[in-house]
C-alpha cells in the first residue's frame, strides 16, 4: 500500500500530483500516471519557477542559468512541470527556458552579477546577464586589451574575474551577504536583481560551502543547529540565522540584523532591537528561533 497520500506531501518538494509523480514515488504514492523525468539545464538567464502554469500567479523561486531541471511533464500550452536539481524545488516553468543539459558546468558566477558576450570583446552586445550563483563550462581563455575573458562551451565569453570554479569556498560566506546591500525585494526572486529574505541566506550560503534549503520554514528546521531562546536571545555571533514565522534575517555582528525585507524592500542593516519591536508589532510577530551554523 502507498504509505503518503500526495495531499500529505510537500509540493514544494516533492513532484508528486494526484494525476503524475515521479517515478521514484511508485509504490510509496497513488497517482494516475508515473514519469521516470528527462533531465535538462536552464538556459535562460534565470526563470521563475511557479505553483501553478500561470504567469499571473506569485511566483515560488528562480532556476538560475545553468542549474538541473528534471521535467515530468510537458504540456502542450508552453509549461513544463518538474523539479530543480539544487534545492530540490518543484513547480511549473517555462518550456521555452529549458535546453539540453550539455557540458558540465565548472564554474560559478561569483560577483553579484555579469554579462555574457558573444566573444571576449566588452564592446560586443551582451548575450545576456546572469547573476551570483549561475553555473557555466570553462573551456578556455583569452585576453583582449588586457582583460582576461573565460570562453564558454557555447562560444560565448565572460570576464574571467567574476567566475570561480564550483568548488571555491568563501572564508567569509557573511560578507557575500553584504555584498547584496540594497538589492531591491522580490517575492520569490533569486537572483542579485531581487530576491527574497530565504533567497539571500541560500545563495550567500552556498557561496561558502553551506547547502541550505531555499524556504524560511525549511531553513528554520534545517540550517545549522539551533540555540536556545526559551529565556530570550543568547549571545549572537556573525553568521547566526534569526527567524520569524515567514521571515529570515543573518547577524553581521551580535547586534546588527542584514536581510531582505519588505519594510525597506531592500537588502538592508539594521540594529536587531528595533528591528525586533517593529517586526512584531507591524509584520511577522515575535521571534521564533535562532540557528548557528558550526564550521
Amino acid at each position: 500500500m502507498p504509505d503518503a497520500s500526495p495531499a500529505a506531501l510537500d509540493r514544494r518538494l516533492h513532484p508528486v500530483r494526484p494525476d503524475l509523480a515521479a517515478e521514484s514515488y511508485r509504490g510509496r504514492v497513488e497517482a494516475e500516471a508515473f514519469a521516470p523525468g528527462v533531465a535538462m539545464r536552464v538556459a535562460a538567464d534565470s526563470v521563475a519557477l511557479r505553483p501553478v502554469p500561470d504567469p499571473a500567479r506569485s511566483i515560488d523561486t528562480e532556476a538560475l542559468h545553468g542549474e538541473i531541471f528534471t521535467v515530468y511533464e510537458t504540456r502542450g500550452d508552453g509549461w513544463a512541470w518538474g523539479q530543480l536539481e539544487t534545492d530540490g524545488y518543484v513547480g511549473f516553468l517555462p518550456s521555452n527556458a529549458l535546453g539540453s543539459t550539455g557540458a558540465t558546468p565548472t564554474h560559478r558566477v561569483a560577483a553579484l552579477r555579469s554579462y555574457r558576450y558573444p566573444d571576449a570583446e566588452l564592446k560586443s552586445p551582451p548575450l545576456g546577464l546572469l547573476s551570483m550563483g549561475t553555473r557555466v563550462c570553462v573551456t578556455g581563455q583569452a585576453v583582449t586589451r588586457g582583460l582576461a575573458f573565460a570562453l564558454l562551451d557555447d562560444g560565448s565569453a565572460m570576464v574571467a574575474r567574476h567566475l570561480v570554479p564550483l568548488d571555491h569556498r568563501e572564508a567569509d560566506w557573511v560578507g557575500v551577504a553584504e555584498t547584496f546591500l540594497g538589492t531591491p525585494y522580490l517575492w520569490g526572486g533569486r537572483t542579485s536583481l531581487g530576491l527574497d529574505c530565504s533567497a539571500i541566506v541560500q545563495l550567500a550560503a552556498a557561496a561558502g560551502g553551506l547547502d541550505v534549503p531555499r524556504d524560511t520554514d525549511m531553513q528554520e528546521r534545517e540550517a545549522g543547529t539551533p540555540l536556545d531562546i526559551a529565556s530570550g536571545l543568547p549571545a549572537l555571533q556573525r553568521g547566526d540565522l534569526v527567524f520569524w514565522k515567514g521571515h529570515v534575517g543573518i547577524m553581521r555582528d551580535g547586534e546588527t540584523l542584514l536581510h531582505a525585507n519588505g519594510f525597506t524592500m531592500s537588502v538592508a542593516s539594521e540594529p536587531l532591537a528595533p528591528a525586533i519591536a517593529r517586526i512584531a508589532r507591524n509584520e511577522w510577530g515575535a521571534l521564533t528561533a535562532a540557528r548557528r551554523f558550526v564550521l
